[in-house]
């Protein structure tokens, strides 16, 4: 079964950065496409980026455009995210998400799996 588990999360002032990672295991890397969402309390969870592994492509939500970049470690197996000049509203549990094809979706519906998800908390 496939596994995705992030980390990277913390507690960092606005104007921060943070690397999240998201290790994958159990699959062909790069027959997949890998987003990230985030979810605070009450609220859906939001896309705020996506990468196809089979050729790079990659995609941003406008609120996060500029700032946030994903990105990709054939190696590792890793998907990172990059999150720099971090805002107060940018606070929320993190999470990757994993399908196999090459639509790159930030509809959290679309992706059949999901990892634990990790905290990200920005002061101001």
């Amino acid at each position: 079964e496939v596994q995705l588990v992030e980390s990277g999360g913390g507690l960092v002032q606005a104007g921060g950065s943070l690397r999240l990672s998201c290790a994958a295991s159990r699959f062909t890397f790069d027959d997949y496409v890998i987003a990230w969402f985030r979810q605070t309390p009450g609220k859906e969870r939001e896309g705020v980026s996506c990468i196809n592994l089979s050729d790079g492509t990659t995609y941003y939500p406008e609120a996060v455009k500029g700032r946030f970049t994903i990105s990709s470690d054939y190696a590792k197996n890793t998907v990172y995210l990059q999150m720099n000049s971090l805002k107060p509203e940018d606070t929320a549990v993190y999470y990757c998400a994993a399908d196999q094809g090459s639509s790159c979706t930030l509809i959290y519906d679309e992706y059949t799996y999901s990892g634990q998800g990790t905290q990200v908390t920005v002061s101001s």
